[in-house]
Order: structure tokens, then sequence, then C-alpha cells
């Protein structure tokens, strides 16, 4: 297995200055470490190229919080893989719960981004993850399976066993809702499976990391979760001294 990977999403937050600055506290902070545990920032795309120039000389590295399937177009609004990996990305997030519910993107426009992402040589962290309702009505498992099985459809098994997979509860993210050790273990425990049955034994390196709603005060227990290889952090990612005890707290595991 990899060492975890730990994800922070600042979302529509913060201008170049103030990215920059955050992320050279993040760096800082982190330098003891760096063998430990993989640290991915992923600031709003105006601050790409500022949060990669505050992090030269760091072992931390840089993501994009989405990207388009083509490489060019008439798509306004939208930047392309090639367009990250230029501003010093080494990931890119898709699938995002906000992408699915508020932007409406489908499995199939979501499925379409992998294959590019990977061609520019940069790493995929796929969001999966189920609503309020579907968690009520028992479809979490049948959820998180199709929405893995479009998204990966048409990519070659080693491709598979190398993208990141994060589970995120819909209905505990800024909810004031928190999904147990023992949902969180479950559903990652079914990734798990459904990974292996897939590609086979790589399935057992992939990463499958939470991000419902981490803080500083739940991190310890979802430490404690084997399935748990890693963490996307939002709004505890916004201020080093929230973001900074997570990694740390994780980088025991």
């Amino acid at each position: 297995m990899k060492p975890p990977l730990i994800v922070a999403n600042w979302k529509m937050h913060g201008g170049q200055a103030d990215c920059a600055r955050l992320a050279r506290q993040i760096a800082r902070g982190l330098r003891q470490n760096s063998a430990e545990i993989e640290v991915v920032l992923a600031p709003p795309f105006t601050a790409l190229n500022a949060v990669h120039r505050a992090l030269r000389g760091s072992a931390l590295k840089l993501a994009a919080q989405n990207c388009h399937w083509e490489s060019q177009g008439a798509y306004t609004g939208e930047v392309s893989s090639m367009m990250v990996r230029e501003q010093g990305c080494r990931y890119v997030i898709v699938g995002h719960s906000e992408r699915r519910h508020v932007f409406f993107e489908t499995d199939a426009m979501i499925g379409r981004k992998l294959a590019p992402i990977m061609a520019q040589g940069m790493g995929v962290i796929l969001c999966v993850g189920e609503t309020l309702d579907q968690r009520q009505s028992n479809q979490t498992a049948s959820v998180v399976r199709r929405q893995l099985q479009l998204a990966l459809k048409g990519l070659a098994k080693a491709d598979i066993a190398n993208v990141e997979i994060a589970y995120e509860p819909v209905w505990a993210i800024g909810t004031g809702q928190n999904a147990t050790p023992k949902q969180v273990s479950q559903v990652h425990g079914k990734i798990r499976s459904w990974l292996v049955q897939r590609v086979g034994a790589a399935g057992k390196g992939t990463r499958i990391l939470y991000g419902g709603s981490v803080k500083p005060e739940n991190v310890a227990s979802l430490v404690a979760v084997d399935e748990i290889n890693g963490l996307l952090v939002g709004g505890a990612s916004l201020k080093s001294e929230s973001f900074l005890p997570i990694v740390r707290a994780f980088s025991q595991k």
C-alpha cells in the first residue's frame, strides 16, 4: 500500500495571495511528515500557479478540483486536463458531490474525464457517495457500485488500480451529521471488494479516502478504521491550525 493520502479541497475560497500564504503555512508545518504521508492541495483554478510556486522545495503536491474531458474546444468557462497539468497539477478531483448535485454532472460525464487526465500523467481522485434519501432507502451499496462502474468503464485494469477513490456521503457534508466509523468501514469494505473483483489483487493497493466533514475532532476515530487510506478534507483544510492536526493524526496510522 502507498502512503496515506490527505487531500485539501479549498473549493471556491481564497485569492492567489491567500492561497499561497496558506500553502506555505502547511508546507512549513509538515516538513517532518513528508516521508510518512502524501499531502495534496487543491486550490481554486485561479490560484493553481501561485500555490505551485509556493510549494517549490516541499513534498506537497497540487491538484485541480475538476476539469473537462476534451483537450480543447468551444466549452466556455471550462478548463482541460492539459491546462491544469501546465499549472503543475499532479492530481485532478472528479465526481465531487458538489459537481454531481449542484452542477448536475452525470456518471457518464464524470467517466469521460478519467482517461484524458491519466493521459496527461496525472492521478485521478474519484469521488463517490450517496444522498440521505438513498441511504435511508438502503441504496448505498448500489449507488456507489454504479458510480464506480460507470466512471471506470473502459479503463484498463492497471489504470483502474491506480485511481484513488474518495467516499463522501453527501448526507454528512456540511449537515452536522457524521458517518460513524462502522458506517464508513462498511462502505469502504464494499468498495475494496468491488475493486478486487474488478482488477484482482492490484485492487488491494488502491487508496480509499474518506471525505465526509473531516475535522480535528473526529479524525482519531477515522484513523482507527482499517480501510481508510486517506482523507478528502474540505472546510477544515482552509486553516493550517485545523488542517495540520488532521495530517499529523493520520501520519501515525
